[in-house]
């Protein structure tokens, strides 16, 4: 296994890197799936924190996948059936989401678990074949393995220590790639990272239009009133559409310049995910909220819509430094946006306020950059 060169020309995601991103599909529709249920119920406090703990295992074993593909994709047949491997890991931890979310943690850690160690696997492979990095690799390899006996041990921990016992090791697993790139950087090309990110984007967001979707069919099967439902409907098409183009209106390789740059980058992406798949879950309660289905505060229900848009709003101005620093104006455009996003849940129709919103703030990012273009031409 020798290392890919990050300045390969025409680097793109394999079909293999495709059809694993296809398996969290799955998994993040059922993250995202609780979390609606949850909401509905008037269980939010607990239904965000399944979600944040469900969230953050697809987000690490899709995250440390695609850095090592980046780096070391050689496509042959160990690798191809490690990543089966690693597929069937996420399937595992998937079935395993409910059962977590009320307590049981033994079908997504031996899930996750299973995962993680094919990644062990791949990296002593990585070891092995890449002498100049052999350090590297065997860091990761070394700690990656340490966290998981750690992560079993938490099925020994009472209930009371479990969410401290989780935080905790979310933090040394995020460490682990800190510490071991410090012996010297692996070889992952920029413009394949930001595609494979960008089709994570789209993921989410198709999973966020999904459950919208599913959401309103439910209601209409019901025999609720379409005309009652358009305030979500429009307002939740705009979310998404304006989610997306956000996102997809920079060139994100553009930003993996440095060391501490990317990995801010790479791990502030979690919440621009989760943020993106809450967003999907929010309008769901909020179609609940029509029909009556839902016992959540109309306002909180708001909140759950507006909160994560705004969270995804921000971090895309702080991710996308070389731009923010090019025109000042989008910060005023941002800072509007964000006043407007925190009055939204006010409102009498929230999920419509919250699309109008994106919807303003998109068209006065473009109309400032059709006049720089105009007074720089």
């Amino acid at each position: 296994m020798l290392p890919r060169s990050p300045h390969e020309p025409h680097r793109t995601a394999t079909p293999l890197e495709l059809f694993f991103d296809l398996v969290f599909v799955v998994a993040i529709a059922q993250a995202s799936a609780g979390l609606h249920h949850a909401a509905s119920e008037d269980h939010l406090a607990a239904g965000l924190l399944a979600f944040v703990m469900a969230f953050f295992g697809i987000w690490w074993a899709w995250m440390n996948f695609t850095w090592f593909a980046s780096a070391y994709d050689c496509d042959d047949i160990p690798y191809r059936l490690l990543v089966f491997v690693q597929m069937t890991g996420a399937l595992i931890f998937t079935a395993g989401l409910e059962a977590m979310a009320a307590g049981d943690l033994r079908l997504g850690v031996a899930g996750y678990v299973v995962m993680r160690l094919a990644m062990v696997t791949q990296w002593l492979r990585a070891a092995h074949g890449d002498q100049a990095r052999r350090a590297t690799a065997l860091r990761y390899a070394t700690g990656i393995a340490g966290v998981q006996l750690l992560w079993i041990g938490m099925l020994a921990v009472p209930p009371a220590g479990v969410v401290p016992g989780f935080f905790t090791l979310v933090a040394l697993e995020l460490l682990v790639p800190v510490w071991a790139e410090r012996a010297g950087g692996t070889p992952w090309h920029p413009h394949h990272i930001a595609e494979r990110y960008g089709l994570m984007t789209i993921i989410v967001l198709g999973e966020s239009v999904l459950a919208a979707t599913l959401a309103t069919e439910r209601a209409l099967a019901a025999g609720q009133a379409f005309g009652s439902l358009v305030p979500v409907v429009v307002g939740g098409i705009l979310t998404m559409y304006a989610m997306w183009w956000f996102y997809f209106d920079h060139p994100w390789h553009e930003e993996l310049t440095s060391f501490g740059r990317t990995f801010a980058w790479g791990y502030g992406h979690v919440a621009v995910f989760a943020a993106a798949a809450m967003a999907g879950a929010a309008i769901a309660v909020a179609v609940d909220q029509v029909t009556g289905s839902s016992h959540l505060d109309p306002r909180a229900a708001g909140a759950l819509l507006a909160g994560p848009v705004a969270v995804y709003l921000a971090l895309l101005w702080f991710l996308q430094g070389r731009a923010r620093a090019r025109d000042g104006r989008r910060t005023v455009v941002l800072a509007l946006a964000l006043a407007a996003l925190v009055g939204a849940p006010f409102t009498s129709e929230p999920v419509l306020a919250t699309g109008l919103t994106l919807a303003l703030s998109l068209a006065a990012t473009l109309q400032l950059r059709r006049r720089a273009a105009a007074l720089s031409a």
